[in-house]
């Protein structure tokens, strides 16, 4: 099964570092996030790389992208698909189309890690029988949460996971058809197509209650720095 990867956004909520890269190729530990996403997949055996790319994609090199000049070791299937600089979500996804073949995909958006099951992702995915599969997540909170006892504080919890809401994890489980809710370059993904899928009874959500943790902004980053560098990355399933 491929994995189409959606890389050719910029990421300006970054700031200075995407001016001269992608976000894609925003690096932790000083490999590229798209590095570690891949890494991630091909430990559950999926190895074929479409990867949708658009501004600054001359940055984007196979060798950036793997460990060692000959990636074929590793068994890895790359393709690299120029889908447009000012495309969106879903118009870079149907542009995918021909080369998906007509089978079902899996597909992230390159904007976080995270340490999901994909073998249970698939397995809910192909169980229910509807077109898409998205991945629901806990979100971490912008801020800290006070527990308060009058005006004494009971409790602080410094940027805790938000347990009690759900939002859009970046990955999803996607049957062929799902592909005709998708005008054109305009279309955002997560706007008419999606929501023509709730509409439709044809979305369904996988819950993910582990780690996830997004990359929008700088602090973003840092945190996963901070959680590679103390050798205790959850989405680290290689040795």
């Amino acid at each position: 099964m491929k994995l189409a990867i959606l890389a050719g956004g910029r990421g300006s909520r970054l700031g200075p570092i995407t001016e001269s890269k992608p976000k894609a190729l925003v690096e932790i530990g000083g490999k590229p996030i798209l590095w570690h996403i891949m890494k991630y997949y091909a430990q559950y055996g999926f190895k074929e790389f479409v990867i949708a790319i658009g501004y600054n994609k001359e940055t984007f090199t196979i060798s950036a992208l793997t460990e060692e000049q000959n990636y074929s070791e590793q068994e890895w299937i790359i393709k690299l698909v120029d889908t447009g600089v000012g495309t969106q979500t879903g118009g870079r996804i149907k542009r995918l189309a021909s080369i998906m073949e007509g089978e079902t995909f899996m597909l992230a958006w390159c904007d976080g890690l995270f340490n999901i099951n994909l073998y249970e992702l698939l397995s809910f995915h192909t169980a229910h029988n509807k077109l898409v599969t998205m991945t629901a997540v806990h979100p971490p909170s912008r801020f800290g949460h006070l527990t308060l006892d009058g005006n004494r504080v009971a409790r602080f919890s410094e940027k805790p996971v938000l347990t009690d809401k759900w939002i859009n994890g970046g990955l999803f489980v996607i049957e062929p058809g799902a592909l005709d809710y998708i005008e054109g370059d305009e279309t955002q993904w997560e706007k008419g197509p999606l929501q023509r899928l709730v509409e439709e009874d044809e979305l369904m959500a996988y819950r993910h209650r582990s780690f996830w943790q997004c990359m929008d902004t700088m602090h973003d980053k840092q945190v996963l720095e901070d959680i590679w560098k103390a050798d205790n990355a959850p989405w680290k399933v290689w040795s």
